[in-house]
């Protein structure tokens, strides 16, 4: 009835309901029902040690599966909101997934052993030795595993985008588990761990809309005082005549060694690097005919 109501709603929560109380199990109704049941019952103290044993672990049995379900849900709702369904991004959602649970049925296990008599205090301490002796012996695999979750996860980067670090420009071809390949500009592929790249400033230019230019011209000292007033308004109408650029500003800016420095800022409308140097050198022939005019 629940699941029928919740297919006629927007929100995905009274849907998460109707999963939990779909995988209750009978077994745990009937034993909770029993434990309830026996406490208005006057038994011998082992029946009653038994009935609430086997209360307890059926409900840390039946909290496992309602866990199994809240991950899958989470799961599934990280999937819907991802922008692009890469690949890999798909494939460590189903690791994490996989890892949880199976962190989740080894603390209910445990706890289940626990309730029922089992002595673990010496397992645990076994298991944290050994957690500790093997997490220092794959300590750099381990950083860069989980710089590879961070990087699927939290998307600074993805494939096919166009990165700079440090002083190395190239294109994103592969993330791998222990590192990253970028093909650089000049054509060989470099390799960086996951480490290195999450600890680094780095550039993502796949998601620009638009680039700033600003560039700089200069006459010479002889230039009449009233053309060097002109200039800004000539450069303004310049650049505003091409069709992918936006100008920003010209500004007669300082008295160089040499030459009477100009400086202008304009942006290009793209992001592609072709069509910013074709509006550049648009801009310089025009100025060029333009200063020869004048």
């Amino acid at each position: 009835r629940l699941a029928t109501f919740a297919a006629q709603t927007e929100t995905d929560l009274d849907d998460l309901a109707a999963k939990l109380l779909r995988s209750t199990s009978n077994w745990f109704v009937l034993l909770l029902a029993l434990f309830i049941g026996s406490r208005s019952l006057t038994m011998a103290s082992t029946a009653d040690t038994y009935i609430t044993s086997a209360a307890t672990v059926a409900m840390l049995l039946q909290a496992a599966l309602w866990g199994t379900e809240l991950i899958s849900y989470v799961l599934e709702r990280y999937t819907r909101l991802t922008v692009d369904d890469e690949p890999g991004v798909i494939s460590t959602l189903s690791v994490l997934g996989f890892v949880a649970r199976v962190v989740m049925w080894a603390t209910v296990l445990l706890l289940a052993l626990d309730n029922i008599g089992v002595e673990i205090t010496g397992l645990i301490a076994g298991l944290g030795i050994s957690g500790i002796a093997v997490a220092l012996a794959v300590q750099n695999i381990l950083g860069d595993l989980f710089a590879y979750l961070s990087i699927m996860l939290d998307r600074p980067f993805k494939m096919g985008d166009f990165i700079v670090v440090d002083d190395i420009l190239g294109t994103v071809e592969r993330i791998g588990l222990k590192s990253t390949r970028v093909r650089s500009l000049t054509g060989e592929l470099i390799v960086f761990s996951n480490t290195d790249l999450l600890s680094t400033r780095l550039r993502n230019y796949q998601d620009r809309q638009e680039r700033r230019v600003a560039f700089s011209i200069g006459v010479v000292y002889e230039t009449p005082a009233d053309t060097l007033k002109a200039i800004p308004n000539m450069i303004r109408e310049i650049v505003s005549d091409q069709e992918s650029a936006r100008f920003d500003r010209a500004h007669f800016k300082s008295l160089g060694s040499f030459s009477l420095d100009f400086e202008i800022v304009y942006y290009v409308t793209s992001a592609d690097y072709l069509v910013y140097m074709d509006c550049q050198e648009a801009i310089n022939i025009e100025t060029v005919r333009r200063f020869e005019k004048e």
